[in-house]
């Protein structure tokens, strides 16, 4: 399933001019990202590729990422994935609520190609047996990114912007099923 995020309309972006995404379950317990950024690149802080490993704070920095749930349940998880390969996952009980750091998951298998004109990433993390998440039902997805030009200014793109500030965790940014 292909999509377009969008920019938050208190952001700016000089450098991007287009970011698409696809989500899918090939099996059920199973979930492909593939963010595909176009723009400048050279403009873009972009870290370079390296083994990928575990961090936090990567929505600081450019990093694509995903927010599943499985309704009616209040939890949800966040996976955060940027170009360096660097990876993180958390599980939160509600609405930003409870943050538990998901330190034990297996790593995803990551992909990142880069050329002068686009970037794409694509990331695979296997999900079985997470809490609250079962393979055999469907799962809500917001889709999001955060990019950080080169001067340093960040950009906030996603599916869906509820009102407000840049909110990725909002309920009303969960709007694709798979």
């Amino acid at each position: 399933m292909g999509m377009t995020l969008t920019l938050h309309p208190d952001s700016r972006c000089a450098a991007v001019s287009r970011i698409d995404v696809e989500a899918t379950r090939p099996l059920p317990g199973t979930l492909v990202l593939r963010y595909a950024v176009t723009g400048k690149m050279d403009d873009l802080a972009m870290p370079p590729v390296a083994a990928p490993t575990r961090a936090d704070g990567l929505w600081r920095r450019t990093c694509f990422e995903a927010f599943v749930g499985a309704p009616p349940a209040a939890a949800y998880y966040e996976f955060n994935v940027a170009p360096s390969r660097q990876w993180a996952a958390y599980r939160f009980a509600g609405y930003r609520r409870d943050m538990r750091d998901l330190n034990r998951m297996d790593a995803p298998q990551i992909e990142v190609e880069s050329s002068v004109d686009a970037c794409t990433l694509q990331a695979a993390f296997t999900l079985d047996g997470l809490a609250g998440l079962p393979g055999d039902v469907p799962w809500r997805l917001g889709l999001s990114a955060v990019i950080e030009e080169a001067g340093g200014r960040i950009s906030h793109w996603a599916l869906a912007h509820p009102p407000g500030q840049a909110d990725f965790h909002h309920p009303d940014g969960f709007v694709v099923t798979l």
